[in-house]
């Protein structure tokens, strides 16, 4: 364990009442302010489980983030179910989950019944004006801290380096996380041969080859079928299961049968569908509840809702209790320091383009800025400069600054 991470002391995993009250109660709140997408919200946790609560060190936090990247899902919302499990069991592990989406689930929901029975979205302009750059301040402090904990010698530099450069060109997200964690296994390899050789081995492979495997699953059914709400919960169901990426690859899933094979949705309903994900805090998954209202009412969002987060369950389920034991493997320790590092290259790929649109007057750059100074210099909690952001949002919109 690097130096940095071993400094973070971190209180004991708590299996009772109280600790899932802790949880419930720490990730209600992260579901109501998580603006901004997975980036601000692996931030936004990592301010609040590894400085401000102490529950995990900076390596312990970035091996649950590299083996939620790992599986197909939502990572933040799958980083939020790691997180419980560590601090509350079983229980805990549910409870993480459900407290993360339900929010922005229940905000979804309010914008699905607000769109049907008028016809058009809320406005939301106003307040992403203001906490877009809030959340560039947000992710840059959380890239800061984490990269010195995970970029620990020049190879993993380079190797950063080369992940950044490959997501900014297109490179597929899995295709970037594999072929850095493959690269630093090799590293290892051709040192330890290089060293004293030995025959090694590790447990990281099933957790490696499981998405792959997955993909297969991803040929879509055949032909136009009538709507239902058991082919609905099957649909989301292999989304949740098959699906890497951004919301943008979602957005590719859901067009290709929900509006070319099947004929569910209209082009302009599932680009609405989208924009309510990308606006409402939370997972950008509760795109999924807004199609389950417009298709089936209220039974199709909370059905739509299950599908699509069901898998992510059952992978953290699985493959939670390994990552203790990646560690003591050199092959899947070297395979995690490379996913891990590629994972923050992502993160920073995804700030940039966020910046390009977020930093866009005086105002902005100047929210930007402050934001920085109270996060770096007073410690400010992130959950309040984000509301401060998106009141303030408002007000300059009000106002037509």
């Amino acid at each position: 364990m690097s130096e940095a991470g071993r400094v973070e002391a971190h209180g004991p995993p708590r299996h009772g009442a109280h600790g899932l009250v802790e949880v419930a109660l720490l990730f209600l709140r992260l579901g109501f302010t998580g603006f901004g997408g997975p980036a601000a919200h692996i931030a936004m946790m990592e301010d609040e489980v590894v400085r401000r609560r102490r529950w995990l060190t900076r390596d312990e936090f970035l091996d649950l983030l590299g083996a939620a990247n790992l599986i197909p899902g939502p990572n933040s919302t799958e980083l939020a179910i790691h997180l419980g499990h560590r601090r509350g069991g079983w229980p805990g592990l549910l409870v993480a989950g459900v407290c993360f989406i339900l929010p922005a689930m229940l905000i979804t929901l309010a914008a699905a019944w607000a769109y049907v029975r008028f016809g058009s979205l809320p406005s939301a302009e106003g307040v992403l004006y203001g906490v877009k750059p809030v959340i560039i301040a947000v992710v840059l402090q959380a890239l800061w801290g984490l990269g010195r904990v995970a970029v620990k010698t020049r190879v993993l530099a380079a190797v950063g380096v080369a992940a950044v450069i490959a997501s900014a060109l297109g490179v597929n997200e899995l295709l970037v996380l594999l072929c850095a964690g493959v690269l630093m296994a090799l590293w290892r390899g051709g040192t330890r041969a290089a060293g004293a050789g030995g025959r090694q081995q590790g447990p990281g492979q099933m957790m490696l080859g499981m998405p792959l495997a997955l993909q297969g699953l991803a040929a879509g059914a055949a032909g136009a079928v009538p709507f239902s709400l058991g082919g609905l919960f099957l649909f989301f169901v292999k989304v949740g299961a098959v699906l890497f990426g951004s919301g943008y690859v979602l957005l590719a899933f859901l067009r290709a049968d929900l509006v070319e094979r099947w004929g569910w949705l209209t082009e302009t309903q599932l680009l609405d569908a989208v924009a309510v994900g990308q606006v409402t805090p939370g997972p950008v998954f509760t795109t999924a509840t807004f199609i389950g209202y417009l298709l089936g009412g209220g039974v199709g969002a909370v059905v739509a809702t299950v599908g699509i987060f069901l898998p992510a369950f059952f992978f953290v389920a699985v493959s939670g209790p390994v990552v203790p034991r990646l560690r003591r493997s050199w092959v899947a320790g070297a395979v995690l320091d490379g996913v891990n590092v590629a994972s923050l290259a992502l993160m920073a790929v995804v700030t940039w383009q966020l910046g390009r649109s977020a930093l866009v007057d005086a105002w902005t750059v100047g929210l930007a800025l402050l934001s920085a100074v109270l996060l770096l210099r007073f410690r400010l909690n992130s959950v309040w400069l984000v509301l401060g952001g998106a009141l303030t949002g408002l007000l300059l919109r009000t106002v037509g600054a």
